[in-house]
């Protein structure tokens, strides 16, 4: 296991700093161009190498950039705009070494297996890909630790075009699900593919076609927003007008066009998520995995997410979503399936979801008019299963049917033919939380 993996995976703070300076040093014994590189990152940031670094130093420094928050081996420490890595609220290394982790091996250093055919095709289509075949394919993934099982036996696939949501309360195995879905852990058992490559924990061909939204925002407080996504771009070897491009459609896609120039210490909570986002992006990865975007996030800021996540799969991308909302699930997701205690308990499109709990919806519908014959007109439906006159003043008629959208236009047309004027219309349908209640005998918990 390489060294990028080992502290991708975790560890102690000391032995990630151990290891993150040896990483450092080998480097810098072994290429003089990127002894340069260091220097110069060292006294202007993440911007020396954007702007700066020979083109060979900034391929091969990608992977000691990520770790200027440690100490070299002898003790001496790092200037303290070099040890500023992207923001977030943890300091721990691991955070920024999830979006890129093992992918920027395709570098100078890869072996031909690893470039070549993927390097040289179009990023986020992959060579001779069937358009029916699964983007994501997992086949019973097992992940243990120490004598606890976080996933078993879990297995899904998404096709292009679908959003899949991945939904569970806190500490159901989600993150750790998708955690092997991006080569950033070894599954115990199992096999995850990737437009039919094999997803490891080296770098890969597969892993050029992910493209990784962690929960902690990973960005350069320093850097403008098109700075940040030029640097990440340039992590995947995007060409520079092939990257200028990409750069200006993620700004329209996360609409942030006019924050461009803006520093990201300057943007509000809500537009960092978006950018962190739009990092994932910005090498139109063939697959986008969104490990809980929303959380501690305003209002207006989750509404521009979701109408953003609602776009990619749009426009063709295949997207696994995470998270305990119910009702970001019920919004944005072709399909769902429901992991409790790292079990994937059920999984479907929501309204397929919704019929397992056998619960049927109730319209409430207020009205004017003749009641009592409009109530027992209703009754005759065939798929209505009880009608009564409810309400203070017995001005609400509840219908109690299965499926009541299908019907919902029934019963205006039978209040018009018996001219009762219908004032308001309510429906009440089971929703997921009442099918994660019926499958797991518990609400769904924070």
């Amino acid at each position: 296991m390489d060294l990028i993996a080992v502290l991708a995976l975790g560890g102690t703070l000391a032995v990630r700093e151990y290891l993150a300076g040896a990483m450092i040093a080998l480097m810098l014994a072994t290429d003089h161009a990127l002894e340069a590189a260091a220097r110069r990152r060292a006294s202007h940031g993440p911007r020396a190498l954007l702007e700066h670094a020979p083109r060979a130093a900034r391929r091969r420094s990608v992977d000691e950039h990520r770790t200027s928050a440690a100490r070299l081996d002898d003790g001496t420490e790092l200037p303290a705009r070099a040890r500023r890595g992207p923001s977030g609220p943890s300091a721990d290394p691991c955070d920024p070494c999830l979006r890129w982790s093992g992918r920027t091996k395709l570098g100078t250093n890869a072996p031909d297996d690893c470039r070549g055919d993927v390097m040289n095709q179009p990023v986020g289509h992959p060579p001779g890909q069937d358009a029916d075949r699964a983007v994501l394919d997992c086949a019973h993934l097992v992940r243990r630790f120490g004598d606890r099982t976080a996933v078993d036996d879990v297995s899904l696939s998404i096709a292009r075009g679908e959003t899949y949501g991945l939904l569970g309360p806190n500490g159901a195995g989600k993150t750790t699900t998708i955690r092997m879905v991006c080569g950033l852990l070894r599954p115990d058992a199992g096999t995850v593919h990737v437009a039919g490559r094999p997803v490891d924990t080296k770098a890969g061909p597969a892993k050029q076609l992910i493209g990784f939204v962690p929960q902690d925002v990973a960005l350069y407080p320093d850097l403008s927003v098109r700075e940040n996504l030029r640097f990440f771009g340039r992590l995947y070897r995007l060409p520079r007008r092939r990257l200028e491009h990409r750069v200006d459609e993620v700004l329209d896609l996360i609409d942030l066009g006019s924050r461009a120039g803006d520093r990201v210490d300057s943007l509000s909570g809500g537009m960092r998520r978006r950018l962190n986002i739009g990092a994932g992006l910005v090498h139109a990865p063939t697959l986008l995995v969104l490990d809980e975007p929303t959380v501690g996030v305003d209002p207006q800021s989750r509404h521009a997410i979701l109408n953003s996540v609602t776009r990619f799969g749009e426009e063709g991308m295949a997207v696994l979503y995470t998270t305990h909302y119910m009702e970001e699930a019920e919004r944005l997701c072709d399909r769902v399936g429901i992991i409790d205690r790292g079990r994937l308990v059920a999984e479907g499109s929501p309204r397929e979801l919704v019929a397992l709990v056998a619960e049927r919806d109730r319209v409430r519908l207020t009205a004017v008019g003749d009641l009592t014959r409009y109530t027992e007109a209703c009754r005759r439906f065939t798929r209505v299963e009880g009608a009564a006159r409810t309400g203070d003043h017995g001005d609400v008629v509840e219908v109690v049917v299965k499926d009541a959208r299908s019907l919902l236009t029934d019963l205006l047309d039978l209040a018009h033919t018996l001219d009762v004027d219908i004032r308001s219309v309510e429906i009440d349908e089971p929703d997921l939380e009442a099918v994660f209640l019926h499958l797991t005998g518990t609400a769904l918990r924070e």
